[in-house]
């Protein structure tokens, strides 16, 4: 079971809200997930992205793989929180 970090859409039509979830890689994009990390907003202004850091470590640390949008997601708050 390989475990990956993504987005998981919520929201009405055209009215996307995402959660960051830890999820086994075969589950569906909204379906069963292992653990509930943050949350995206992207129709704020600016877009607001937040996440747990400390789950987001640990769940790298066992083996989780980020997926892309996930990574660049995190690299940016890092960049604008320092």
């Amino acid at each position: 079971m390989a475990v990956r970090i993504r987005l998981a859409r919520y929201g009405s039509k055209k009215s996307p809200y995402y959660r960051v979830i830890a999820a086994n890689s075969e589950s569906r994009r909204d379906g069963r997930f292992l653990e509930l990390l943050g949350s995206y907003d992207p129709l704020q202004k600016p877009a607001t992205f937040k996440v747990e850091q400390a789950r987001y470590d640990y769940w790298l640390s066992v083996g989780a793989q980020p997926s892309d949008t996930v990574a660049a997601l995190v690299r940016r708050a890092k960049r604008t929180s320092v």
